[in-house]
C-alpha cells in the first residue's frame, strides 16, 4: 500500500510556493495533484501524535535532538501508526528508529 502523509502533503504544497519562477511553479503543482490524485493521504491524528512522542523519545535516548527533525519523524509517525514502511530520502537520519519503523532509503 502506498499513501502520502498529510505532513509530507503539506512540504509539498510549500514546495510549490518556494520557487518564484512561474513555469517551475505550475510544473510543482501538476505534480503534486497527479500525487494526491493518485494515494490515500493520511492524517496526522491522536494516534499518530502517540506515535511521534514514542519516536521522539527514541530519537533523544539515542543522544540526537529530535527538534530539527520534527516534520520528518511527523510522517515517520504516521507511518508508524498505519503499520506501514517509510520510503524516504533521509533514511540514514533515521536509521535509530529501526526498532519500530522500516525504513527504505531511496536515492
Amino acid at each position: 500500500m502506498v499513501c502520502v502523509s498529510a505532513v509530507t502533503a503539506g512540504e509539498l504544497h510549500y514546495g510549490v510556493g518556494a520557487t518564484v519562477d512561474p513555469v517551475e511553479q505550475l510544473h510543482r503543482r501538476r505534480r503534486l495533484e497527479l500525487l494526491l490524485n493518485t494515494y490515500d493521504v493520511l492524517p496526522f491524528d491522536s494516534d499518530a501524535a502517540e506515535s511521534y512522542g514514542l519516536l521522539t523519545n527514541i530519537v533523544r535516548q539515542a543522544g540526537r535532538n529530535p527538534r530539527p527533525r520534527r516534520m520528518d519523524l511527523m510522517i515517520a509517525a504516521t507511518a508508524v501508526c498505519h503499520g506501514l514502511a517509510l520510503a524516504t530520502r533521509n533514511g540514514s537520519a533515521l536509521h535509530y528508529l529501526q526498532r519500530v519503523l522500516i525504513v527504505i532509503d531511496v536515492d
